[in-house]
């Protein structure tokens, strides 16, 4: 796939998307509720994680109605994520993907209420009456489970508020950005891949990639939050910083920083290179993507 062709498949797929939360995040939940949800998740963001589904999936010839739910709970799952990180109990940030916050515009109470929402949401996205062999709406509901709760995401966002002023090595950062940032994007690639059949090199390689890609990711957004604008990030540039907390730019400096963004890169890569995979570039152009990114 060169890159012409990568960009219409994605906007085609992030079409898809869009198309499905909007039908999928109720408008008429009880009051307002509905509103605040699709507020969190609708008209915003970069949407990587589905892409990341879609991409594994298409790389192994998934079944295309649990790999676009798949990719839309993912994308729930994070929304969730950032509605609660913003709130003042926890970053309290003010903005995101370039407009208020959802406690800002609709209440604090009302934000809490509206991620629980969408966490729950997620899972009943995954579980559809028929469309989606049960064995599979199960694997996938513990490939999401597992990255997002305590061992994942949720670990890791405890761990980042416990370390708040506190001297952290690399080792340390890696171990809470692999559970906070990391898991959820290893697990959209996996739960793409388990939407078709691999064996277990295959599936091994992808969760290599993934996990080199999510660790780039977050060393990108830290180098970001240091060189980019609010404007352009869509989000308080500089909060990470302003708050004490250690980033791979405190932990490494920054020109270290980018070369270890450039190895991650190169890892993931080599990853999909040992995947036995017939054409995994859809993967392989999200991996520059996410290095050369500048928001």
């Amino acid at each position: 796939m060169r890159l012409e062709q990568f960009d219409l498949w994605a906007r085609a797929e992030l079409d898809a998307v869009e198309s499905a939360l909007d039908a999928w995040v109720p408008a008429d939940a009880p009051a307002g509720l509905g509103e605040a949800m699709r507020y969190g998740v609708l008209d915003g963001g970069k949407r990587l994680r589905p892409l990341l589904v879609l991409a594994g999936a298409q790389a192994v010839a998934g079944e295309r109605e649990a790999a676009l739910r798949a990719a839309c709970a993912v994308e729930l799952i994070h929304a969730y994520s950032l509605v609660h990180d913003d709130m003042p109990c926890m970053d309290n940030d003010v903005l995101r993907r370039g407009k208020p916050t959802v406690h800002v515009r609709f209440g604090e109470a009302q934000a809490m209420l509206a991620g629980d929402a969408m966490q729950a949401l997620a899972f009943e996205v995954l579980t559809p009456d028929e469309g989606v062999e049960p064995a599979l709406q199960a694997r996938l509901c513990a490939l999401l489970a597992r990255a997002a709760g305590h061992a994942g995401m949720a670990g890791g966002q405890a761990i980042d508020l416990a370390s708040i002023g506190k001297p952290l090595d690399e080792q340390a950062l890696r171990d809470m950005h692999h559970r906070k940032t990391g898991a959820l994007l290893r697990s959209s690639v996996l739960m793409g891949a388990a939407c078709g059949r691999t064996g277990e090199a295959t599936w091994q390689a992808l969760a290599e990639y993934g996990d080199a890609l999510g660790l780039a990711f977050q060393v990108v957004d830290d180098i970001l939050d240091v060189t980019q604008a609010s404007e352009t990030l869509g989000k308080t540039a500089g909060k990470d910083l302003d708050a004490n907390k250690p980033t791979y730019v405190t932990v490494l400096g920054l020109d270290a920083a980018r070369r270890h963004a450039d190895e991650l890169r190169r890892r993931a890569q080599a990853a999909l290179e040992r995947s036995g995979l017939a054409d995994p570039s859809a993967l392989a152009i999200l991996a520059d993507k996410v290095v050369e990114r500048d928001n």
